[in-house]
């Protein structure tokens, strides 16, 4: 490996918007992020439904799809 050309590598704190932190490592000092093991549905076992700006109505409303609720 050449000397001078890589980035330090450090150890980082990681957030997630729902609170939990932790350490891992990286090139930056902080990182942010929206969804992490401890709120991700695949990890969690509980389905979120997210829908950003009425997508879902707007899918359903363009293809004449009714719920059967």
């Amino acid at each position: 490996m050449k000397e001078g050309i890589h980035p330090d590598y450090a150890e980082a704190v990681v957030k997630c918007a729902c609170g939990e932190t932790f350490t891992t490592g990286s090139t930056k000092k902080a990182l942010h992020v929206e969804i992490c093991s401890k709120c991700h549905p695949f990890f969690t076992g509980r389905q979120k439904l997210i829908d950003t700006g009425g997508r879902v109505d707007k899918f359903k409303k363009k293809y004449g799809i009714v719920d059967n609720e």
